[in-house]
């Protein structure tokens, strides 16, 4: 039988009162939105963001187990009721700061060279913190009024690089390229086939179907892009590329006319200014013409190469881009903003309406008067939409033009240096001249055979980030992996670049000495053990 355990009336009346007495303290509405609460919070962030900043250290990844920064951040956890202290809820911020600083990609470190985001300028960061707190969603001009104007100037701005006729082109902003992309894409699919959007796909038994020619390294945004639309990936024209990553010209035609007999339609070519891999810039201008005379949609996925329009010395990469009738041009890749901000112009402004044809009327207006006239909603996907455009035209208003293209020159010299110290060592394989600030290239000792050479890379990379100083990528180029390092940093020099592959070599060394130990250690046991049984 079970023993019941009860307590007496006085224990209940006890328990009652202590009850009562440490009923914590709520949170005040008053106290949290108040100015006092928020100097307070932003003294914590600045500080932590300033020791940050400050830091010039070598640090790549603090590759954390999950489990472990799971586990850290479930201490900071407070009850239903938060933390009713100021004091405390300072401490705990500042400790959530440090969680989330150190076990993120250190992006103002000069061993970070793996990825195309990039350390932001800090006074976009500080226009991103108005951004938040003031909370203006920019999809109609009656909700954020001054981000629909500067979208509009800094439209008339960048265009002075583009040569868009000026009375006719337009911008819309995105939350990224992989968005834009798939933006430009309905634009042009509901240009060719205005029933598309409302009747779907067509069915008629001898109707082309519709395809899109992309590159064979284009980013796979495309390609989501496509099944999202119902366009399938096996309508995608894959067009060949050449030895340094660009669309081969000689062969579009070719594949283009093997497409039509299929029975595919292209409607659309997509182009790639900076592929991601090697960074490869596809022959816009000759393009073009090739789509003019085919009546197809050129878009071109200026993601990452897009910045190079304000370079003197590299605007002619993109050369032809005013006759492509779209492109998406990423303002957080080497305009140095912070995430996400693409700008997708149009050449003809109007047709941006073209990609979603649509009525709403708690939001659109049937008739456009002066102020409706700069709502972006009915050309992009998104109906509350952070003001993207405010962190960039703010700096552009306080820097110019000239600190962007001093930065992006910068880096892509670095780069170019760095290929010619690369080819330099014997030891190491670049495998394309730079186009701008990508370069990749391989490990390749005389210990390594052919065979081993793909995942000799592969656990390179991996080592080098487990080790904590470099943060590098990698990519798969003619089916082997390849190290791949991309400049986004100015503090980043040829003298850190070196140090990176002093590292490399140190680390397969290492593997040598490891593995030669491990061979003794093994031989001495096995001798010992035949030397026993001898005895």
């Amino acid at each position: 039988m079970l023993a019941m355990h009860s307590i007496d009336d006085n224990d209940a009346l006890k328990t009652i009162d202590t009850l009562k007495v440490e009923d914590p303290k709520t949170i005040e509405l008053s106290e949290v939105f108040s100015v006092e609460e928020f100097l307070q919070v932003v003294e914590v962030a600045l500080g932590s963001l300033s020791i940050y900043l400050a830091d010039d250290t070598l640090r790549g990844l603090a590759l954390t187990e999950p489990q472990h920064i799971m586990h850290e951040a479930r201490q900071l956890m407070t009850s239903d009721l938060g933390e009713p202290h100021s004091a405390a809820r300072q401490e705990k911020l500042k400790a959530i700061l440090e969680l989330y600083i150190k076990t993120g990609i250190q992006v103002h470190s000069p061993g970070y060279m793996g990825r195309q985001f990039s350390g932001v300028i800090p006074m976009a960061g500080i226009v991103d913190l108005v951004n938040s707190i003031i909370n203006q969603p920019s999809s109609f001009y009656e909700a954020a009024q001054l981000p629909s104007v500067a979208e509009r100037i800094m439209a008339n701005e960048l265009n002075r690089f583009i040569g868009y006729p000026d009375d006719n082109f337009a911008l819309v902003t995105t939350s990224g390229a992989s968005l834009a992309n798939l933006t430009a894409l309905l634009t042009a699919r509901n240009s060719r086939y205005p029933q598309f959007w409302a009747e779907g796909a067509p069915v008629t038994k001898n109707q082309e179907r519709p395809a899109i020619a992309v590159s064979g390294d284009s980013h796979y945004s495309v390609s989501r892009a496509a099944g999202i639309m119902g366009i399938g990936e096996a309508q995608l024209v894959k067009l060949p590329i050449d030895g340094k990553g660009c669309i081969d010209l000689s062969k579009v035609g070719a594949t283009l006319d093997a497409a039509k007999a299929r029975g595919l339609d292209v409607f659309c070519l997509v182009a790639t200014s900076g592929t991601t891999s090697v960074c490869a810039f596809d022959p816009i201008e000759e393009l073009a013409e090739v789509c003019q005379k085919r009546n197809i949609w050129l878009h071109v996925d200026a993601a990452h190469g897009g910045s190079l329009l304000l370079s003197e010395q590299r605007k002619h990469k993109l050369k032809g881009i005013e006759k492509a009738d779209s492109f998406a041009w990423d303002a957080h890749k080497m305009l140095f903003m912070p995430a996400m901000c693409t700008l997708l112009f149009y050449k003809e402004g109007n047709k941006r309406r073209l990609a979603f044809n649509q009525e709403a009327s708690y939001v659109f207006e049937k008739e456009d008067d002066i102020y409706t006239e700069y709502d972006s909603a009915q050309g992009n996907f998104e109906c509350t939409k952070r003001p993207l455009i405010m962190n960039l035209w703010v700096c552009w208003v306080m820097y110019g033009k000239a600190l962007f293209e001093k930065k992006i020159d910068l880096l892509c010299e670095l780069t170019d240096s760095a290929y010619h110290f690369l080819e330099q060592q014997p030891d190491f394989t670049a495998l394309h001249r730079p186009e701008a600030n990508i370069l990749c290239f391989r490990y390749c000792p005389s210990q390594v055979t052919d065979a081993e050479l793909s995942d000799f890379q592969l656990r390179l990379r991996n080592d080098i980030k487990a080790a904590g100083k470099f943060f590098i990528s990698k990519v798969n180029i003619d089916g082997i992996t390849a190290l791949r390092v991309v400049f986004m940093n100015h503090e980043t020099t040829l003298v850190h670049f070196s140090m990176l592959l002093d590292e490399l070599r140190q680390t397969a060394t290492q593997w040598r000495e490891d593995r030669n130990v491990a061979m003794r250690t093994q031989y001495n046991i096995k001798n010992g053990a035949n030397e026993a049984e001898q005895i």
